[in-house]
């Protein structure tokens, strides 16, 4: 497997099947070789991999068997050097780009020295030769200036031959510089003076060389735009809603060099010394390339589980039959008398005495309650059917479960705003006052995704997200009356906002916010003193219980969109 480093190099990832496989490493020509003993390898590996596109030192890695071993070639390009090792069963191999300063003997990425140790008991000897010994130990081409002169005195043992010349160029205050293979050893003065020369130089020419004008056609860049980053002229630096503003830029033309951009060709014409213009063909190669675009999807979930519970009991009692109380003529509610009443037929008069009427009535009723979930009734009367005993047993157990899913998505190019919006806008009304009339206005009350991402090096985004969710809550609508006497309903607008800055991988999703409520209510309706009795208190008594729970989550995947689609 190969993969590119953070840094740029290039690692070659070997997977084994026994830890302590024998493996040797080591440079071969302009490649680096690796061999592991006494192993196979499975015939789909058992070839040559391009592995150019991925922009690191490797060019390529060839896989092969060798007798009873398996050799991998890694074939790398320019200057270089690697480092391996070896964790549980994975061997990895890293191939690292040198980038040469002209002011190290040894060039290489480690710290410090790295020549070959020497020994040295050098007693008042002349400088210049002391120079060419060191130079001829370390493989140098060196030229000594003749005016590096003097003696020293050294006694060092074991010490990176490197270290001893920058020991003598510290002591007699000399310097170098690299040109190519070959370095040039004098004093620090003599070079200082032989640069800035060198410089004036060149400004001279600069100013003398006769201008070039070249013409480039622009693919992806608007020419107007790379005109100005050349002339230096000041470049808008986002929003002034996000704190940006005009942004000065270094001028890239010389002097005399000018550009001109043809908006309907985007052909941009630059005019310049001929070194410029190679400057400027390289920088225009670096930056008229395609935008890579990113897909981002949100999620909004917001869900809801309301849970309502009741339980109670109501008793009453019914009595059919009036009750008289004593001899005295009056009876208890429930009965009537009807008065004696008289009727003459063929001159014979018949009385009716008075007579008692039953009629049913509530004596007792408690306690009472609205539930519209199941009931149980029990019925107790006497043989007469003229009192009887009630009792109901009310239970009510409801749930609710409720999920709301919003995904707005929007495709945008690398480190470009976009924002995509859903909804409506809700008109308020200011009412009438005096001789003014009625006003009207609107707010949004809408789905918002504004994002800016920004794709890394490692190809995960970068991202800076607003998700808005708005919605108008009608049951809490405030109404308005005006002096005309008209009502209007103003709803409160209940909004979920989220602003934040997330790094994820490609494809990868992540909750960039959430909000949680949990509402509980529960409520006793009972009589007094009968609803706190001991087991019999639930025949006075009536309890509810209503828990309510919200939950808003905001999820998040941004996916890097492929500008290539290619078959291997």
């Amino acid at each position: 497997m190969f993969r590119r480093g953070k840094d740029g190099e290039g690692r070659v990832v070997v997977e084994l099947s026994d830890a302590g496989t024998g493996i040797d490493i080591r440079k071969q020509g302009t490649g680096l070789i690796v061999d592991f003993m006494k192993t196979s390898v499975p015939e789909h590996l058992r070839r040559k991999l391009d592995v150019t596109d991925f922009g690191t030192p490797v060019l390529g890695v060839e896989t092969r068997v060798m007798g009873e071993n398996v050799r991998m070639t890694i074939t790398p390009k320019g200057l270089w050097e690697h480092n391996a090792y070896q964790t549980d069963n994975q061997f990895v191999v890293e191939v690292k780009e040198i980038v040469e300063d002209p002011n190290k003997l040894v060039q290489g990425t480690k710290i410090g020295y790295q020549g070959p140790r020497v020994s040295i008991n050098y007693q008042n000897g002349d400088v210049r030769a002391l120079l060419r010994l060191m130079a001829e130990e370390l493989g140098l081409n060196a030229v000594i200036s003749e005016t590096v002169t003097g003696t020293t005195t050294l006694v060092l043992k074991d010490v990176p031959a490197d270290q001893v010349i920058d020991i003598i160029f510290q002591q007699k205050g000399l310097d170098m510089r690299k040109k190519g293979n070959i370095i040039m050893i004098a004093p620090r003065d003599e070079i200082a003076t032989r640069e800035k020369l060198d410089f004036e130089s060149r400004q001279q020419i600069n100013e003398l060389e006769p201008l070039q004008m070249e013409q480039f056609m622009l693919n992806y860049q608007r020419a107007a735009d790379v005109a100005r980053l050349l002339s230096g002229a000041e470049q808008r630096g986002g929003s002034a809603a996000e704190g940006g503003g005009a942004i000065a830029t270094q001028k890239i033309l010389s002097k005399r060099g000018s550009a001109v951009a043809d908006p309907q060709s985007n052909i941009l014409f630059v005019t310049d010394i001929p070194s410029k213009l190679a400057e400027i063909r390289t920088f225009i190669k670096t930056i008229d390339v395609g935008a890579r675009q990113v897909m981002i999807e949100a999620r909004i979930v917001e869900a809801q589980d309301n849970f309502n519970r009741e339980l109670g009991a109501k008793i009453n009692f019914i009595n059919s039959k009036a009750v008289q109380l004593g001899g005295s003529g009056i009876y208890t509610a429930g009965g009537s008398m009807t008065p004696a009443t008289s009727t003459t037929s063929g001159g014979v008069t018949t009385t009716t005495p008075p007579t008692l009427v039953q009629n049913p009535m509530m004596g007792i009723n408690l306690p009472s309650y609205s539930s519209t979930g199941g009931t149980f009734a029990l019925s107790l009367f006497n043989a007469a059917a003229t009192r009887i005993l009630n009792l109901e047993l009310a239970a009510l157990q409801s749930d609710g479960l409720g999920k709301i899913i919003s995904s707005p998505r929007v495709v945008t190019a690398n480190n470009v705003e976009a924002k995509i919006e859903d909804g409506t806008e809700i008109p308020y009304v200011t009412p009438a006052s005096g001789d003014s009339p009625a006003t009207i206005t609107f707010k949004p009350a809408k789905l918002m995704l504004t994002v800016t991402p920004q794709i890394t090096p490692e190809g995960t985004v970068k991202m800076k997200l607003e998700v808005k969710k708005e919605e108008a809550d009608w049951t809490k609508a405030v109404a308005i009356t005006g002096s005309n006497g008209v009502s209007y309903l103003n709803p409160p607008i209940k909004s979920s906002v989220v602003q934040t800055n997330a790094v994820v991988e490609n494809g990868g999703t992540v909750v960039v916010g959430g909000v949680f409520i949990n509402d509980i209510q529960n409520g006793v309706e009972k009589v007094p003193f009968l609803g706190d009795l001991p087991a019999l208190g639930w025949l006075f008594k009536y309890k509810s219980e209503k828990t309510t729970r919200r939950e808003l989550l905001v999820f998040i995947t941004p996916r890097i969109i492929s500008d290539k689609l290619r078959l291997n």
